[in-house]
């Protein structure tokens, strides 16, 4: 994780669980850094304006000011289980680390006694889930889509060839036998194209910005996905 990404999820961190405070000791723990890089990650949101404060004592620690915090979450244990098993469900998906956050999120937002609750059930309730496939990849791409910029790919096609691709993203599709796919503009074949995502060996998001590719014009593409167009890549 780098720095930018750290300070972000050091302040959803502290979101999540405000009024409570972290210490630096367990917040270092939760993101694989030492102490000190966190006590001065939390200087530089400090400075920047975020409200964290130092709540001093043996139970102290950072806290994040509860007006930009979330309210307790009145969920039942069963129901705070219920969207953990729906959020599970994501595991193979190109979201399945912002799954894994928003249910962290919704456990330290219930009461402390719920929450425990909650988790004392889930420990009960098992599922057979594969591992994320792809991690790095999706999050690359998901970016490229976010802030509309060229992904320049290594592509395996279905015929074992491997080429470098410029693509112009436009969507995520959830396909058959739960692989994820990437639509977009290939420059290579100057048309839309549907990428595999686990055939995509490496993924980088160029500077270039990507021209718009609504949704709604490459979806009548993706029917392909079904029916084995030749689309598919």
């Amino acid at each position: 994780m780098n720095r930018t990404d750290r300070l972000y999820a050091l302040v959803e961190e502290l979101r999540a669980v405000s009024p409570r405070p972290r210490s630096a000791r367990e917040l270092a723990g939760r993101f694989e850094v030492s102490v000190r890089t966190v006590e001065r990650d939390i200087s530089a949101l400090q400075q920047s304006g975020v409200p964290i404060y130092a709540e001093p004592g043996r139970r102290g620690g950072y806290v994040l000011d509860k007006s930009v915090s979330l309210p307790p979450l009145n969920f039942t244990p069963a129901e705070a289980v219920a969207v953990a098993v729906a959020l599970s469900e994501a595991s193979g998906s190109p979201f399945a680390r912002h799954a894994r956050s928003a249910l962290r999120k919704l456990v330290a937002a219930m009461p402390p006694q719920e929450g425990e609750r909650a988790r004392r059930l889930a420990a009960r309730v098992h599922l057979l889930v594969e591992p994320e496939p792809y991690p790095r990849v999706s999050r690359v791409i998901e970016q490229a889509l976010l802030h509309r910029r060229v992904l320049v790919i290594d592509y395996m096609d279905a015929k074992g060839e491997a080429t470098r691709r410029e693509v112009e993203p436009a969507v995520f599709v959830g396909g058959r036998g739960g692989h994820w796919y990437l639509v977009g503009w290939c420059r290579l074949r100057r048309d839309v194209r549907i990428f595999r995502l686990d055939r995509i060996g490496r993924a980088e998001e160029t500077d270039e910005p990507s021209p718009e590719h609504p949704p709604e014009r490459v979806m009548p593409q993706v029917p392909g996905l079904i029916f084995g167009s030749p689309e598919l890549e």
